[in-house]
C-alpha cells in the first residue's frame, strides 16, 4: 500500500499517539504512518510550556502564523509545515532485548529504509548531528553533512510487558529552509534563550531529488520489505482517524 495521509499538524501529533497506543494495547506489533501536514505549527516537548517567556514567545509565534503545539517526545522546537514528510514507526520490542541497545535499534528500524530508498535514487545519506541545525541530534539523517530529517522516540509498555516505542521522522522536502529557521530563532529570542539555528544547516530532499513528494509516495513499500527482512510485519489494519482531528486528502497509508 502506497500514500501519504493529509493531517493539520494537531491531527497529525493524534495520529501518532493513536498509532503508539494500539501497538501498547497490542492490538498490532508494528505500525507505520507517513503524513504531511496541510498547515504549519511550531512542535515542542510539554516541558516548554514550564519556561519563562513560554507565554509571550506562543503570542509572538502565533502573531506569524506559527502556532505552538506540544508534543510527547523530547528535544527542540521543531516546525511543521507541508514541506515536511512525517515517518511515525511504532513497535513493541522483544522483553529480551538488551534494554542498552533498544534505542539504537529503533532508530535503525527507522532509518535504515529511508537511507536504502534515498541510495536507489543516487543519494547517500549519513547519521550525526549538524551544528547550527534546529533541533540537532546524534540520530539526524543528514545529505552531505546537512540536516535532511530529526528524529526522536517516545516509549512506553505494552500490555504484555514488552517495551513500546514510537520512533518519529521529519524529513524536510522542500525548501522552507529560511523561513523554518527564522521562526525557531523568534522563539528562543522570545524566551531570551541564547540558543540559535541557521538555515544553511538544513537541506531540502527535493533540492537533489526532482519530484521528491511523487518519489515518496513508494517510500511505504520500501518499509514494508526492508522490515520483514527484520522478521517485522507491518499490521494490515487501516489507523481511524484521530477524534480531534480530520483528514484531509486521502486516507491514512498505515500497512
Amino acid at each position: 500500500m502506497n500514500g501519504i495521509a493529509r493531517f493539520s499538524v494537531a491531527a497529525g501529533l493524534n495520529a501518532e499517539r493513536a498509532l503508539l497506543q494500539r501497538v501498547c494495547d497490542g492490538l498490532f506489533d508494528c505500525q507505520l504512518l507517513l503524513w504531511r501536514p496541510t498547515g504549519q505549527a511550531l512542535v515542542m516537548p510539554g516541558s516548554f510550556e514550564r519556561r519563562p517567556g513560554f507565554a509571550l514567545a506562543s503570542q509572538r509565534c502565533a502573531a506569524q502564523g506559527w502556532p505552538i503545539l506540544l508534543r510527547d517526545t523530547g528535544g527542540e522546537p521543531v516546525p511543521q509545515s507541508p514541506a515536511v514528510l512525517n515517518i511515525a514507526l511504532a513497535c513493541a520490542l522483544p522483553i529480551e532485548d538488551e534494554a542498552g541497545k533498544r534505542i539504537v535499534i529503533a532508530y535503525e528500524r527507522l532509518l535504515d529504509p529511508l537511507a536504502l530508498w534515498l541510495a536507489e535514487h543516487g543519494l547517500r545519506a549519513g547519521v550525526g548531528a549538524v551544528p547550527g541545525a534546529f533541533c540537532d541530534g546524534r540520530y539526524n539523517l543528514t545529505l552531505e553533512g546537512r540536516k535532511l530529517a530529526g528524529t526522536a522516540q517516545r516509549w512506553r509498555r505494552s500490555r504484555d510487558g514488552r517495551p513500546a516505542v514510537l520512533a518519529h521522522a521529519a524529513v524536510l522536502m522542500d525548501d522552507w529552509r529560511e523561513p523554518m529557521a527564522d521562526i525557531v530563532n523568534r522563539f528562543y529570542h522570545a524566551c531570551a534563550s541564547d540558543l540559535r539555528c541557521a538555515a544553511d544547516s538544513h537541506l531540502a530532499l527535493g533540492e537533489r531529488l526532482p519530484g521528491a513528494w511523487s518519489e515518496a509516495e513508494s517510500l511505504s513499500d520500501r518499509y514494508q520489505r526492508v522490515l520483514a527482512w527484520q522478521g517485522l510485519e507491518l499490521g494490515a489494519r487501516p489507523l481511524p482517524c484521530p477524534a480531534t482531528g480530520t483528514v484531509a486528502g486521502p486516507p491514512s497509508p498505515v500497512l
